[in-house]
């Protein structure tokens, strides 16, 4: 990657010091638009290559039946839980490194950098030996049945190494932050076509079954943790340096990794705690099947919603960048720029998932086992379609509040959507109404529609806030936000 020095001359009132740019902090510091396409891409790659492992581990595991398939849809929410956390640290941090970098403060970037780790790694700790401890008992409480023994199973061994899975949530972020997006492609993509790789052998040339399928996962994830770990900690080609000799806790590094960190890991394990009320929902007017269809529908779902994935992380970098150099008005065009990307393709691929959905669920029931759910599949797709288009407007929303340190405003905002909107309705339409499965997926397709305005209203309002408090050519060397905001 190639390094340079430059001197920073655009602070007023501050000291000449020496500035190190890689490639990617020169993009971040670019052009928005570009910067959005230039960040995006890579990253809708990467997350395309997980959610194509995601679509293959659900087509071998169907194989073993929809008992399996519900072991590891029981298993989600938990998973989902890990990765809330894992994502919140990295997202917090990351946020902090980018306006660190916008604000042209490399020590104070080095600094969050280091914190985040360690952070990480004390949640790693606290994870592990709770969930080791609570698996059965949360598994028996979900309602898991007569797969509660496959559920318990998966859910040790994912849990057991989940130190890989969140090592490598937090080492992308990081990555990403300082708009090294390729190398972040390129440890989603290993991971992706590891577990791809090993799934069959460990799920039936070994034959552990469902477990195999947890077994795959953490190996993958240990072999790509040990490159990111090279590239971070040894081959110092990165924008920011960790330093762990002496390493104390500071007061500021935690305080702005925490403002956009905590919660969004609050936001994330809501959706968590949404996934874990839809379940039950769905396991109480669908039993095992019916979970094992919303699991499996799920990860269509959330294979058409990954390029806003990709775009949000590069609207959090972007956002930040802009807001520690004080460029309010580059924040506005990066966001809606993304906005209007983001609904286009979304649109697109809900067309195709409803044109195709009968296509689309033979691979999910190819098996005699698995045949039984196939009608419920279809309608669940040709339902949950409509919901794909609101879904930029949330998402995005989010980012750019993660990015400029607002992660509170994220919060409430992911909260209204899922525990305001999203449960009560699927609750209202498929329990109270006894309208069923349908009535389930109807009630999260209008929670979605619901929620349109009130995500893209309060981010417009915001950014009007900022650009009314200071000219967009005002720059500082300041990270922290303005008063009031």
């Amino acid at each position: 990657m190639l390094e340079e020095k430059i001197t920073d001359q655009q602070v007023a009132g501050s000291v000449e010091q020496p500035y190190r740019q890689t490639r990617g902090v020169r993009i971040l510091l670019g052009d928005p638009k570009k910067a959005i396409i230039k960040l995006s891409i890579p990253m809708v790659a990467a997350m395309s290559a997980q959610t194509v492992y995601n679509l293959v581990d659900a087509i071998w595991v169907s194989g073993k039946g929809p008992e399996s398939l519900s072991a590891v849809g029981f298993t989600f929410p938990f998973f989902f839980l890990a990765i809330a956390i894992s994502n919140g640290i990295g997202i917090g941090g990351g946020a902090a490194i980018s306006r660190r970098i916008g604000a042209r403060d490399k020590k104070g970037a080095d600094s969050v950098a280091t914190h985040t780790i360690v952070i990480m790694l004390i949640f790693v700790a606290l994870f592990t030996s709770s969930m080791l401890l609570l698996a059965r008992p949360l598994l028996r409480l979900m309602g898991a049945g007569r797969a509660l023994e496959l559920s318990v199973t998966y859910a040790k061994i994912m849990f057991s190494g989940i130190l890989f899975v969140f090592f490598m949530q937090v080492a992308v972020s990081i990555l990403r932050s300082e708009g090294d997006a390729k190398r972040a492609m390129y440890a989603m993509v290993a991971g992706a076509t590891l577990n791809i790789a090993l799934d069959p052998i460990f799920i039936y040339s070994l034959d552990l079954g469902v477990a195999g399928a947890a077994w795959a996962t953490i190996l993958s994830m240990f072999l790509v943790s040990v490159l990111t770990s090279y590239w971070l900690f040894m081959q110092k080609r990165t924008y920011v340096s960790f330093k762990f000799s002496g390493f104390r806790f500071q007061k500021d590094p935690i305080y702005d990794i925490g403002r956009v960190g905590l919660p969004a890991s609050v936001s994330q394990m809501s959706m968590s705690l949404m996934a874990f009320a839809l379940t039950t929902i769905v396991a109480s007017v669908g039993g095992p099947d019916g979970v094992a269809v919303y699991t499996t529908g799920w990860r269509v779902i959330s294979m058409a919603v990954l390029p806003m994935l990709g775009v949000a992380s590069a609207v959090t970098s972007v956002s930040g960048a802009a807001f520690g150099a004080r460029d309010y008005k580059k924040i506005e065009i990066s966001y809606l720029y993304a906005l209007k990307a983001g609904v286009i393709t979304e649109g697109a691929l809900a067309v195709i998932i409803f044109v195709f959905a009968p296509h689309i669920t033979w691979i999910f029931t190819w098996s005699k086992a698995s045949a039984r759910i196939m009608e419920d599949l279809i309608v669940f797709m040709r339902t949950l379609w409509l919901l794909l288009p609101t879904v930029a407007f949330g998402m995005l929303s989010s980012a750019l509040f993660q990015g400029v340190g607002k992660g509170f405003y994220a919060l409430i905002m992911t909260l209204v959507r899922t525990l305001v909107f999203t449960v009560p309705f699927a609750w209202v339409l498929g329990v109270h109404l006894h309208w069923g499965l349908r009535g389930v997926w109807i009630g999260m397709v209008t929670a979605g529609i619901c929620y349109i305005p009130i995500a893209f209203g309060w981010a417009m309002s915001y950014i009007r806030k900022l650009e009314r408090a200071a000219p967009p050519t005002t720059k500082t060397a300041c990270p922290e936000p303005l008063k009031g905001y």
